[in-house]
């Protein structure tokens, strides 16, 4: 194809481009055209329409203003017609239908706050003033109710009922009195061993509990806590005093107790020892409970309710304590002040739970200053002890040479000891951080070394040398018996007590060497021995007189320590063979030298008047506590 003819057909295609768009340009002047004829008719419309608009939205607004009028009318009546039933529910009173009544003051109350946001609403400060009326006298029959209601299931609680929680062990015991060591010695043995359960004790039916609690919280709602506060004090602790009282609780004084019995007072420490027991673990957690059950949620009444209802009967049993810690001391009281510490001590942790908040502080550090007041008192009673054994000025004499009975009430005194070592260990870290276990054994050596000093000055009393020793193995024989048999032992030691028995030992030689050495000096030749194969040494009428002689003081030992006693039967044994193994062979072979001197004379059986088994056989009857034949000269 040639130039020409392809500029030809570019022509030809340019010119049909330039047709088509001229066509283009002519619809599109058509459309906007016609576009604008519709704008200016919809114009018109719109203006012809707004009036109906405007009337069309006014009636709607009017509409929904009459929607709102019916249902806040609609409200309004229905607040007018639960104050008509809660009026008819309230004037009706509490006692019938509890649960309707209070539902009936809430209502009341969301009345008075309804017409309170609504004072434009007509009558509303009448509406206002009635409801107000008509809470403030449900409050007041409300009052009455919680009074009633806590009155009528707030009875004193029988003695036998609280008896029944405790646990089998520290039940009252039926024992006689002269028992009563008895048993609190295998209490003290026993009680770690046997599971200490304790049954709830009910002061209020369950039931009745939510009832209170729902009282007691309209009247908090209400503003009446300090009516509430005294409605509950004075209801509860009164029957709080009034249990106690059944039990057997009284107000003592100091000079209540000082003038006393001994038993009588050992008796009111013992069961003093129960009350407490009884008072916090049962009356005082019981009575917390249902304290905060009916207060839950509210700590300005709970705490000082639960502390006013028992400051009063806390306050008596805590001063009979005080009354204790505070009198004459005495041996005697020491036990029973290590039971009174022991039990402050065992409630220490309950007390301190019960009574932990700020209202009941003074009940609280009144009950920790008794322990210490108590462990103080033990310490120094413990003290007079140790002093008063070895000033111990008794003129009670045994005649027969046997235990004093200061040894005896001495020892069982400390085997007694020995049920409170556990207690004794932390009395003494009251004072002291040291070992405790040091200091018991430090007391115990004191308090038993004060006792032989004792005892040395009593055997001064005997004009008989020979009686002065057999008093003093017995009693040390006796205090080392005892202490092996105990626990004792293991505190004071094996080198303690191999000590004292070589003291006895040292007692029964001397006992010996005195009672025996002058009649054995009857038996024995100058020169030579009873023994010996020459009889010329003396003569006849010597024999005679030492058979005499020998006659005499036997006859005399005999008599007289027969009449002394000697209650261990090994070491009475012991001591008789002792004996025999001396004078027998002597006397023996005395006889065999110089009885046939004798027995071919006149009249033998004057001079040899004992055989040698008759002599082994009076020697069977020392130590036996005979009664005299005649009075002691």
């Amino acid at each position: 194809m040639g130039v020409p003819q392809a500029m030809a057909a570019v022509e030809a295609r340019a010119s049909s481009i330039r047709d088509a768009l001229h066509k283009s340009q002519t619809i599109t002047d058509s459309m906007v055209a016609i576009l604008g004829s519709f704008d200016h008719r919809l114009s018109a419309l719109e203006t012809a329409m707004r009036p109906t608009q405007i009337r069309t939205h006014s009636i709607r607004r009017a509409h929904e203003n009459i929607d709102k009028t019916l249902k806040a009318a609609e409200v309004i009546l229905g607040q007018f017609d639960l104050t008509r039933k809660a009026e008819a529910k309230i004037l009706r009173g509490p006692h019938e239908d509890l649960e309707s009544y209070l539902e009936a003051i809430d209502q009341l109350r969301s009345i008075i706050q309804f017409f309170s946001k609504n004072k434009t609403v007509k009558s509303s400060d009448g509406v206002l003033n009635h409801a107000n009326a008509l809470l403030s006298k449900a409050i007041s029959k409300l009052e009455d109710e919680f009074r009633q209601l806590l009155t009528n299931y707030s009875k004193p609680v029988e003695p036998d009922r609280l008896f029944d929680c405790l646990p089998d062990s520290l039940r009252p015991s039926s024992d006689p009195p002269g028992q009563k060591n008895d048993g609190k010695s295998s209490e003290h043995q026993n009680k770690s061993l046997q599971p200490v359960i304790y049954a709830p004790l009910t002061l209020i039916p369950p039931r009745v509990l939510p009832l209170l609690h729902d009282l007691a919280q309209q009247m908090i709602l209400a503003g009446h806590q300090q009516q509430l506060f005294r409605i509950y004090r004075d209801t509860r602790a009164a029957v709080m005093e009034q249990s106690l009282r059944k039990l057997g609780v009284e107000r003592l004084s100091k000079d209540d107790v000082q003038k006393m019995q001994w038993e009588v007072l050992e008796a009111k420490i013992g069961n003093w020892i129960h009350y407490m027991r009884i008072a916090v673990k049962l009356l005082f957690a019981g009575e917390k409970k249902i304290c905060d059950q009916i207060f839950e949620g509210d700590d300005s009444l709970r705490n000082p309710c639960f502390s006013e209802v028992t400051a009063n009967s806390m306050a008596v049993l805590l001063s009979f304590g005080e009354a204790i810690a505070r009198s004459k001391r005495s041996p005697e009281k020491l036990f029973v002040l290590l039971d009174m510490y022991e039990i402050m001590r065992e409630l220490q942790s309950e007390i301190e739970l019960l009574f932990g908040s700020k209202a009941c502080m003074e009940m609280r550090e009144s009950a920790v200053s008794l322990t210490k007041r108590l462990a103080q008192t033990a310490q120094e009673t413990f003290g007079d002890f140790e002093e008063a054994v070895e000033k111990d000025a008794t003129k009670t004499t045994v005649l027969d040479g046997t235990v004093h009975p200061l040894t005896s009430y001495v020892i069982n005194y400390v085997k007694f000891l020995f049920d409170y070592q556990s207690t004794l260990k932390q009395l003494f870290q009251e004072f002291d951080d040291g070992d405790s276990e040091s200091q018991l054994t430090a007391v115990t050596t004191r308090i038993m070394q004060a006792l032989q000093n004792n005892l040395d000055g009593k055997s001064k009393q005997y004009k008989d040398p020979a009686l002065t020793q057999l008093f003093l193995m017995n009693n040390i024989h006796y205090i080392v018996r005892s202490v092996r048999r105990s626990e004792a032992k293991d505190l004071l030691g094996d080198d303690w007590v191999q000590i004292h028995r070589r003291i006895v030992q040292q007692h029964a030689n001397q006992y010996k060497r005195v009672s025996w050495a002058k009649i054995l000096q009857c038996l024995t030749v100058q020169g030579g021995n009873s023994s010996g194969s020459d009889s010329s040494s003396l003569s006849r009428a010597m024999v005679k007189d030492r058979f005499k002689t020998f006659n005499v003081q036997f006859e005399e030992l005999h008599q007289r320590q027969s009449q002394w006693t000697v209650p261990d039967s090994e070491l009475r044994e012991s001591l008789r063979l002792a004996v025999a193994e001396v004078l027998l062979p002597a006397y023996r072979s005395f006889v065999n030298r110089f009885g046939p001197m004798i027995e071919n004379g006149k009249n033998p059986q004057k001079y040899i008047r004992f055989r040698p088994e008759t002599i082994e056989s009076m020697l069977n009857e020392f130590f036996e506590s005979k009664t005299w034949t005649e009075p002691k000269r």
